[in-house]
């Protein structure tokens, strides 16, 4: 059965977006290391993007229940790309500012003079990119439902993800590395336009995407707290996604800490160059791309249940062997098995979420949801740029503070599997989906 043209329009939109985020990929904490070495610093440009799930996940869920989701997705496509052709132009007005990451790295060059005011830029608009990102995903995630039937959610989803990891990892970052070479800003100006396409592309989806509430209630006093609390009342209330959303929080905190400072890892303990950074990021597609497609075969073969427990082992064994090894290929091959776990356990939980939250509580449900799983990924950063700056003042070595948050995710990836264990069953997975069946 077809998936029909608004699906095809909603995933082009979304595979020519995230050709523009594997470009920011590479190009953001490029352009950070190329501002400073600094761990803390460089973990504040993660914390400053993710911040905003943290403070506006669960107002954005009542907004996504209110409108038209479509037009929402649509308008913040378009604010990205307004936003992301502003910083490529300063980049392109300042050019002349930056250093070298490698001479940087090595003391033969310093920062910049001006370097605070490029850190302000970098974390004012990395909070803006984020809190726009925040309203465009929430409403991309449930206007899902609406373009497919339930049914075909699980087919859907997985050829979505697959497409967004071959652009976001395979095709994107290898460019960024290429258009890095030409000029700092030019990634960033591609990036902008991949916004605007896919603004157009989402707008012109046809269709209301509007929940019966947001038809009824257009005129009415928007209750905030009140329609917040019935999201958050609903999910703390369900003896499955309550500790779903718990464990993916701890999950995106442990790899937000070992992300926070991997530039520097990849530049000071892999040696590696702009271009071949992007290459790098390549095996994230390859791994994205076959677990996307193998998901529901796994899930089926497995259980969603055992399948999500699959995952977490081999998301451990990704952090413990990138600690131990300063090969690149070994990282890549790490990557790759890794993001494979990622995708299947996306593709199940996400397909899981659309299936079992009534769609009037949708919006407000999933952003609760990402207030637990998005929120901690500030907390993960900053405790990563702290375990790195504490550990090379306290041993004296650099390479030692920029392995170590791996040997710390891996420790919590262990105690995650051993949480996760008696509550993510198959058993209880599908008596969840049966009982959103009986209730509808």
């Amino acid at each position: 059965r077809k998936l029909g043209r608004n699906y095809w329009r909603l995933w082009t939109a979304s595979v020519i977006s995230n050709f523009g985020d594997g470009l920011a990929l590479v190009a953001y904490p490029w352009l950070a290391s190329a501002i400073t070495r600094s761990p803390i610093h460089l973990a504040g440009v993660a914390i400053a993007t993710r911040l905003p799930w943290a403070l506006f996940s669960l107002p954005a869920g009542v907004i996504t229940d209110r409108v038209d989701r479509r037009k929402l997705v649509g308008w913040m496509d378009s604010f990205r790309f307004a936003l992301t052709l502003g910083v490529a132009v300063l980049i392109a007005l300042g050019a002349d500012a930056f250093a070298d990451p490698a001479a940087l790295a090595d003391g033969t060059a310093t920062p910049p003079s001006n370097q605070i005011w490029w850190l302000a830029m970098l974390y004012g608009s990395a909070l803006l990119f984020g809190s726009a990102e925040v309203l465009r995903d929430n409403a991309a995630q449930t206007l899902m439902p609406s373009v497919v039937e339930p049914d075909q959610l699980e087919r859907a989803n997985g050829r979505l993800w697959g497409a967004e990891m071959v652009m976001n990892s395979f095709v994107g970052p290898p460019l960024a590395g290429v258009f890095l070479a030409v000029s700092l800003a030019l990634p960033f100006f591609i990036d902008s336009l991949t916004f605007l396409v896919s603004a157009v592309l989402v707008l012109s989806i046809a269709g209301d995407f509007r929940t019966e509430k947001a038809k009824q209630a257009l005129k009415e006093k928007v209750d905030w707290w009140g329609e917040i609390k019935e999201g958050v009342k609903w999910l703390w209330g369900h003896s499955l996604l309550r500790p779903l959303a718990i464990i993916l929080g701890i999950l995106n905190a442990v790899y937000s800490m070992t992300f926070a400072t991997y530039v520097f890892f990849v530049q000071e303990i892999l040696g590696l160059s702009a271009s071949q950074f992007g290459l790098l990021m390549t095996a994230g597609a390859l791994g994205g791309i076959g677990g996307s497609f193998l998901a529901s075969k796994i899930s089926e073969r497995l259980g969603s249940g055992t399948s999500l427990f699959a995952a977490i082992g081999v998301m451990t064994i990704q952090q413990l062997l990138i600690g131990l090894t300063s090969s690149a290929l070994v990282v890549w091959s790490a990557f790759f098995v890794g993001t494979f776990a990622v995708v299947v356990w996306n593709v199940i939980t996400v397909s899981l979420r659309q299936q079992i939250i009534p769609d009037k509580l949708l919006g407000r449900v999933n952003s609760v949801y990402r207030f637990f799983a998005w929120g901690m990924m500030p907390i993960g950063s900053l405790i990563g740029g702290i375990i790195v700056a504490v550990t090379e003042s306290t041993s004296g070595s650099r390479e030692l503070a920029l392995r170590m948050p791996f040997y710390v995710a891996t420790v919590a990836m262990v105690g995650i599997f051993i949480i996760a264990l008696p509550r993510l069953g198959t058993t209880k997975l599908e008596a969840a989906r049966a009982a959103a069946q009986v209730t509808e």
